[in-house]
């Protein structure tokens, strides 16, 4: 499955990411688990969304959708070593969200290529 999604989703290496960062309407989305995030931190700026909300969050039609997404023109995923971003790229694809892509590697190779985080180091 994750092949699959891989296939079929725009990767970004971390320094892509952190080139794009700097882009109005570009939202970069932590999909890791809440423990995750407090045990490692995350990247600056990222928002937080657990990976079971992802799809009800960005959602306008969703009584869980969040403002957060309304001027969002791209969205880039992450998550610890990139498989759940890819996977959920594909599903926000399948949503009809075009310019989505996710993050090669995930938190783990921000860390090592970028090195720059907000919390626990």
């Amino acid at each position: 499955m994750v092949a699959e999604a891989m296939s079929q989703v725009q990767t970004l290496s971390p320094a892509e990411v952190d080139a794009r960062l700097s882009r109005a309407g570009v939202l970069l989305v932590d999909l890791r688990d809440v423990r995750e995030v407090k045990r490692d931190g995350k990247i600056p700026d990222a928002l937080h969304v657990p990976r079971g909300m992802l799809e009800f969050w960005i959602d306008p039609e969703s009584p869980y959708y969040r403002t957060e997404f309304d001027a969002v023109e791209e969205v880039i995923l992450y998550c610890n070593k990139g498989s759940r971003s890819a996977l959920a790229a594909q599903s926000l694809q399948s949503m009809g969200i075009q310019k989505v892509a996710h993050m090669d590697g995930g938190f783990d190779r921000w860390l090592s290529d970028i090195g720059r985080q907000e919390g626990p180091a």
